[in-house]
């Protein structure tokens, strides 16, 4: 677990909206947390600098031909830089639109709130900054439908009474399940790039953090080459079940809306479903 001066709030429980039914998953204290990212990725950078690694920042890479050395791990996110330009960017991807919001009023510190669209994806209120009373106000789709997702997260602010001040705004692709291939030549990718998001919740800091601490160990060891077994051992199970997922889904909404509700609710448990 990351050290308290990385951790925005400790998360307790989770509740979730599927169609009609209401889910709640209580966690075990100090195994869930919302993280400071920032926080986190200075902690591990002090770190690394401890034990000699060489940190160049401010240094943009406009092409994989400039980068020369024995192993390249990247993790440039969706859609991964180096795959675009090799044209080998494989995988589902969704659309995200998130806007962080100060002085909230629905800011619960230990609580994760997700509800689930009948229009194949899902809002969700993630308690961000405690001093601020700050949350994460996001809505997300499993693939990308030409929805007008801002004016759709303005329609949710409003049927759930949410107020507060909007500090600033992300959006873009997420990508969903495993985004192969994993290991190129001499360049492994990890993060956003090579495992990608929980196909179900869109949860995606966990398997990051995974997959960059296998890339290491395994580079460290002289044993880069495992890298792609390594990951289809840890992921390929749920890999497999959120694809079929996806697919069976893509056909129930061009039948009818409710169909996505009701293979959420018979699919998976609801235990399975929910991963921080």
């Amino acid at each position: 677990m990351p050290p308290e001066s990385c951790v925005y709030n400790w998360i307790a429980k989770a509740e979730v909206d599927i169609g009609s039914k209401h889910y709640s998953v209580t966690r075990k204290p100090g195994t869930s947390c919302i993280l400071n990212r920032q926080a986190f990725i200075a902690y591990l950078g002090n770190q690394a600098e401890q034990v000699g690694v060489q940190i160049q920042t401010h240094d943009k890479i406009f092409s994989n031909t400039e980068l020369s050395c024995e192993y390249i791990v990247d993790a440039s996110g969706c859609p991964s830089t180096i795959k675009r330009e090799l044209g080998i960017d494989h995988g589902f991807k969704g659309v995200t639109y998130q806007q962080s919001i100060t002085d909230c009023n629905v800011f619960v510190s230990d609580l994760v709130q997700i509800q689930y669209s009948e229009k194949f994806g899902y809002f969700w209120v993630f308690p961000r900054d405690p001093l601020k009373k700050e949350v994460n106000l996001g809505i997300g789709f499993i693939g990308d439908f030409g929805y007008n997702i801002k004016q759709m997260l303005e329609e949710y602010k409003s049927q759930r009474n949410i107020t507060g001040s909007v500090e600033y705004v992300v959006g873009g692709l997420i990508p969903l399940g495993l985004q192969r291939p994993f290991k190129h030549r001499n360049i492994l990718f990890v993060g956003d790039a090579g495992v990608g998001a929980f196909p179900f919740s869109g949860q995606g800091i966990y398997r990051a953090l995974l997959s960059g601490d296998t890339a290491g160990k395994l580079i460290a060891s002289g044993n880069a080459h495992q890298y792609p077994h390594m990951i289809n051992k840890m992921f390929i199970k749920w890999d497999m079940l959120g694809k079929m997922f996806i697919y069976a889904n893509y056909v129930f909404r061009r039948i009818d809306d409710s169909l996505v509700l009701y293979s959420l609710n018979n699919f998976i448990s609801i235990d399975d479903m929910i991963h921080f």
